[in-house]
């Protein structure tokens, strides 16, 4: 279940239950703040909400905190954490359209699915499409292959890139957060101006 519980304290038939509870918890506080709205997430592309971008760079911050701290507490081992593998243009490409995608429905995978539990039909209508992209993407997957599978760079992470330690990222993404805080914050005041 996670590197904080010994092996053997909850059976592994457990696992799926617990992730079930988990899933359920974390789709409560989705709609309970207010993230089943697709006004949320389109808010950030059109500046006049950015509650998302702040809640998503909070959260990797914490992360972070949490995961080095818990390495210097020998609590995990950093270097045996699973990395995804960097494919460099599948990325870029991948994230062109999940962005387009994000702006069009004003939804994220997550959010998407709280939303149509809660009966809200753009949701519905945005799961179908998610549906539908799943299944061209495996038809497609023999002539798009070549492109999933290029500039492969394999386990690579930030701090390796710029060769630096993490304690020197974290602090410096922190100062990031601050930063982009401000000035979203700006951004918002300036188009509510004009839009309000």
């Amino acid at each position: 279940m996670g590197p904080l519980i010994p092996n053997g304290v909850i059976p592994p038939e457990w696992n799926f239950v617990i992730a079930i509870l988990i899933g359920i918890v974390f789709g409560f506080s989705l709609e309970a703040s207010g993230f089943s709205s697709s006004r949320k997430i389109a808010g950030v592309f059109y500046g006049y909400d950015f509650a998302v971008l702040k809640v998503f760079f909070t959260a990797a911050l914490v992360a972070m905190i949490g995961v080095y701290y818990m390495d210097y507490l020998e609590l995990v081992n950093v270097e045996e954490l699973f990395v995804l593998p960097t494919y460099t243009w599948s990325a870029i490409v991948g994230g062109i359209f999940m962005g387009f995608g994000f702006v069009v429905a004003g939804f994220c995978p997550g959010t998407t699915l709280c939303a149509a539990a809660i009966g809200k039909i753009d949701a519905m209508a945005t799961m179908v499409g998610i549906f539908i992209g799943i299944f061209m993407f495996s038809e497609l997957y023999d002539f798009i292959e070549p492109l999933f599978d290029s500039s492969y760079l394999g386990r690579i992470t930030i701090t390796d890139s710029l060769n630096i330690s993490p304690y020197w990222f974290i602090f410096l993404f922190a100062i990031l957060a601050v930063i982009t805080f401000y000035v979203v914050d700006v951004i918002r005041k300036r188009v509510k101006k004009v839009f309000y």
